[in-house]
């Protein structure tokens, strides 16, 4: 009996890592029909009939994004929200741009791996763990024009411009609709906010300096 339970419990632990990520295409496309009312996770498939070449076409990565912000960079998403073809196949880009000094904030993608190549310029960049008993380990790397580096799906990462002049770099994720949960954000400027006592409790500081932040988001 234990040994039965043991293969069930192994076979369940399998199966949901073979779920973990965007599930399989059962055909050969499944352009999403963003006008359906219907509510699947992901979206319901276009009639192949009507779909045409344009579904699987995206133009203006060419194009740089404003980075006049309080962070200096600018996100140009193609996901499945802005290219529909992409529904089911389990991939999406970025394109992101930097300022001198510019700032992708710590942030995650709860459901894609990212991996990451400057195109021009440099960047700081970086992933800390999950929790472990040793703590939060932090993996940093400079990388300059043409080099990669990959940020493991759902962990904290960054990328920081240094320089003194802009910072192009292109993002391959493995999900249509990654996700993008940015910390300061989500913490300090969630609607409605988190308590003032829990996150003083949390960070160890006086209520004034949480209000001050939560203030700023």
């Amino acid at each position: 009996m234990a040994a039965k339970m043991l293969l069930l419990a192994l076979l369940a632990t399998a199966s949901s890592l073979a779920m973990a990520s965007d599930p399989s295409p059962l055909q050969d496309f499944c352009v999403a029909d963003k006008d359906s009312k219907v509510l699947v996770n992901g979206f319901v498939c276009k009639d192949p009939k009507v779909v045409k070449a344009e579904d699987f076409f995206f133009r203006g990565l060419d194009k740089a994004g404003d980075t006049v912000n309080k962070v200096g960079s600018n996100v140009t998403a193609v996901n499945v929200n802005q290219l529909v073809g992409l529904n089911t196949l389990g991939i999406s880009m970025v394109r992101i741009d930097y300022a001198p000094r510019g700032l992708n904030a710590p942030h995650t993608h709860p459901r894609a791996t990212e991996i990451l190549t400057v195109i021009e310029g440099q960047l700081l960049v970086g992933f800390v763990t999950s929790n472990t008993d040793d703590g939060n380990r932090l993996f940093t790397k400079m990388l300059k024009k043409g080099d990669v580096f990959v940020f493991p799906q759902g962990l904290i990462h960054f990328q920081f411009n240094p320089g003194h002049t802009k910072t192009i770099a292109i993002g391959a994720l493995s999900s249509q609709n990654p996700g993008t949960i940015t910390i300061a954000n989500a913490v300090f400027g969630s609607n409605p906010p988190i308590s003032d006592d829990v996150l003083a409790k949390a960070f160890q500081v006086d209520k004034k300096t949480i209000d001050w932040l939560q203030a700023k988001f």
